[in-house]
């Protein structure tokens, strides 16, 4: 099976449940940072994963990039996704064959707080031919710069790796 998997991560906790997911998955998966995803998904895929870190109850936004890297730049860290979001790439993507379709956010460890990216990614296909093959699956940090709760990494992998089997079924 041939697996793309789209990230936009901002301080890497995103990217690194991606890489996580992308080793469940097996063989054949091309894993890319959003910046740099294909504008059309054809035959050539059998699944997309979407992943991207819940900023202000959904899809990051400019203003929301821009107020997390400045965050970066105070707290001394790296910032990855310097491009446009997952937001911007759902608006340019053609989704031209039946594809099946995992997505997945990172969003801050509290109860009860509402938002998710994961739902606005799968909102924002509705239409496009893709198959949902799981419910989105929330990976939680400790706050919004990270780190990712223990055992996250290893939750994304096993996620990752029931994942194939959904897409044959479907």
């Amino acid at each position: 099976m041939r697996s793309l998997v789209v990230y936009e991560s901002m301080f890497g906790n995103t990217r690194a449940v991606a890489e996580a997911v992308a080793e469940g998955l097996g063989d054949d998966v091309r894993i890319v940072e959003v910046g740099d995803a294909p504008t059309e998904v054809g035959a050539d895929v059998d699944l997309l994963v979407i992943g991207a870190p819940t900023h202000a109850f959904g899809l990051s936004r400019p203003s929301t990039r821009d107020d997390a890297a400045q965050r970066a730049h105070k707290a001394g860290t790296r910032f990855l996704s310097r491009s446009d979001g997952v937001r911007e790439w759902l608006e340019r993507v053609r989704v031209t064959a039946p594809v099946g379709l995992a997505v997945f956010d990172t969003k801050v460890d509290k109860p009860r707080l509402p938002g998710s990216a994961a739902k606005k990614v799968a909102k924002q296909l509705r239409g496009a031919p893709v198959e949902p093959v799981a419910a989105p699956r929330h990976f939680l940090v400790a706050d919004a710069l990270g780190p990712l709760i223990n055992g996250e990494l290893d939750r994304a992998r096993e996620w990752g790796s029931r994942l194939p089997g959904r897409v044959r079924a479907s």
